[in-house]
């Protein structure tokens, strides 16, 4: 996950694949991977919103309440390194372990720690938001991250639209909240609730 939570960041979120998308659906333009599109990346994202039906997935989302996650330079230009915070019920969790492979063929990243790998094809959009289309064997999945937690009544509109019309539910969809983020480093006043993982 970035975590196999950042994909539930990169794989939150998984829909049973249909034979084709709605017609009505807005079309999911993979984004061009330039080195800009590349250079863009870099940097801290805050999960937003993602939706699944996959069960595995759908229990892992249940339990994130909030998200954030810094790709960093890696060893060589088509590589990041991440590092994620994230709240699961009411433990933080700092993993800093795992990688982004950039495929610039075909638009997507691969998010690998230790033996598993994700797959996230990045989708064209605003430039503070990152949203990524996820796929696993027969299911995919639709995730939004954004440069900050407050992202534009439009833009959250636009994006559950998208996901009404691939046919996820409320039930399927799932909302992070900021009144949930983790405290920085070392400000935890409970230190038994912040954990670090290194796998």
């Amino acid at each position: 996950m970035l975590p196999c939570l950042l994909l539930p960041v990169l794989a939150l979120g998984l829909v049973r694949a249909h034979a084709a998308e709605p017609h009505a659906c807005t079309p999911l333009t993979p984004a061009v991977m330039d080195n800009a599109t590349v250079a863009g990346l870099l940097g801290h994202w805050v999960y937003i919103m993602g939706a699944s039906n996959y069960p595995p997935h759908v229990a892992e989302m249940k339990e994130l309440k909030y998200a954030t996650f810094t790709f960093l330079p890696g060893s060589h230009d088509d590589e990041f390194s991440v590092t994620e915070t994230l709240r699961l019920n009411e433990t933080c969790v700092v993993r800093n372990a795992s990688k982004i492979l950039i495929f610039r063929h075909n638009s997507t990243l691969m998010h690998v720690e230790g033996q598993e790998a994700s797959m996230a094809e990045l989708i064209k959009t605003d430039k503070e938001l990152l949203v990524l289309k996820h796929s696993k064997e027969s299911f995919l999945g639709l995730s939004l991250s954004a440069r900050t937690p407050n992202v534009s009544k439009e833009h959250l509109e636009a994006f559950r639209a998208q996901l009404r019309c691939l046919g996820f539910t409320q039930e399927e969809t799932f909302v992070t909240s900021p009144k949930d983020a983790c405290p920085p480093e070392g400000k935890e006043k409970d230190e038994a609730t912040l954990a670090t993982a290194e796998v």
